[in-house]
């Protein structure tokens, strides 16, 4: 080598320090690298709370006859979709917002809202997204003693940091546990909050809680025309399965939503994404299919924690939590892996728990025939 040697020091690379403590969001468990690491001919997915029939031939179709157009970029206005979902809500287009899934609009409403010299709210175990977008912007977090949505909690904290707290999220019904608030619960505390304060109702599920009881049912348009500072959100990566494809909206007064579109990028949900979305709201058979054999098989999960003594989340979504007291979650998962089934461990929320998403009845009864060998040795 001519000339001076070159001499390298190994240098360790700074990150914003915020970035040491942010946890990262835990997605389910991969069908194919379950199937390679256990060398298993086929794996029963229960963890993700995907839609167990997967999604509407409409769809399917949709998707077919518009491939052709990948290499255009999508409509930046959305405007076929948000006219649809204009209809659906009987409000205007300009109380809508496109993301890609619903929690890029948590994460809109993270930066509209937060920063390092104020707060959130949420109660005590509720959607991951909501505390990693808040540390983004150097936010605190306020959560109730309560793992689920104890109300007079919320007002109390609330009322003790009112100066602090801009933004209150409500899960309706709550991921990762399934219970949810009545409508008039709710309304109760948004009058409760102050008008600087937004209160986000994410009902990504609340579908499915509205179909079991319409006490729990959130009308977007009634929400928004009542409360200034309500924005509703919702998804159709759940009821209508087009998790693989990332599109949510949030419904709210125009104030809100034009503040949220200064931070969108733009073509933010994909060309194809959108016409599923449009082909999917028009399958309403497919819809009410999937409700109706949700609970059905729910019926399935409840009876067997009853016959061995289980206790359990009464579950509003597609999923169901079972809570343990003897027996060690992570272990029943981990065995449950082996045997082909994914379910998801809550031990991390600082549960003893698993989630459970309600599978195709051939699906659930693998889990339940290997679930009852296991908790019985």
């Amino acid at each position: 080598m001519s000339g001076l040697d070159h001499i390298y020091v190994e240098m360790k690379m700074n990150f914003n320090a915020y970035l040491q403590n942010l946890p990262l969001y835990e997605p389910g468990k991969d069908i194919q690298a379950v199937a390679n690491e256990y060398g298993l001919k086929s794996v029963v997915k229960l963890a993700s709370n995907e839609n167990a029939l997967g999604t509407s031939l409409k769809v399917i179709e949709a998707i077919k006859q518009n491939a052709h157009l990948v290499h255009l970029y999508p409509d930046d206005n959305m405007s076929e979709l948000k006219e649809k979902l204009a209809q659906k809500y009987e409000l205007k287009i300009s109380n809508l917002i496109i993301g890609a899934g619903s929690d890029q609009i948590i994460e809109f409403l993270s930066h509209a809202k937060l920063n390092s010299q104020n707060a959130y709210l949420q109660c005590g175990i509720s959607f991951a997204m909501y505390e990693i977008y808040a540390k983004h912007c150097r936010s605190r977090a306020y959560k109730t003693e309560s793992k689920t949505h104890n109300l007079k909690e919320l007002k109390d904290l609330y009322k003790r940091h009112k100066d602090e707290i801009k933004l209150v999220y409500l899960c309706l019904p709550n991921n990762p546990l399934g219970e949810c608030l009545d409508r008039d619960e709710v309304y109760d505390f948004i009058s409760f909050c102050d008008k600087d304060c937004i209160v986000a109702l994410d009902c990504a599920y609340n579908d499915f809680a509205a179909f079991k009881d319409s006490k729990k049912k959130i009308e977007a348009k009634d929400l928004i025309a009542n409360f200034k500072n309500a924005i509703y959100l919702s998804t159709f990566s759940k009821l209508y399965g087009l998790g693989g494809l990332r599109v949510g909206y949030a419904v709210g007064d125009e104030d809100i939503i034009q503040n949220l579109y200064k931070i969108r990028a733009p073509f933010n949900v994909s060309s194809l994404s959108l016409k599923a979305a449009v082909a999917a709201l028009s399958d309403e058979d497919f819809v009410k299919k999937s409700l109706e054999m949700n609970y059905k098989e729910m019926k399935r999960y409840e009876d067997l924690a009853n016959n061995f003594n289980i206790s359990y989340i009464d579950s509003y979504t597609n999923f169901i939590t079972y809570i343990f007291e003897e027996k060690n979650a992570k272990d029943l998962c981990e065995k449950l892996l082996k045997k082909g089934i994914i379910i998801r461990n809550l031990q991390s929320y600082g549960m003893n728990a698993v989630r459970i998403s309600i599978g195709k009845s051939e699906d659930n009864d693998k889990f339940f025939d290997e679930f009852s060998k296991l908790y019985l040795l």
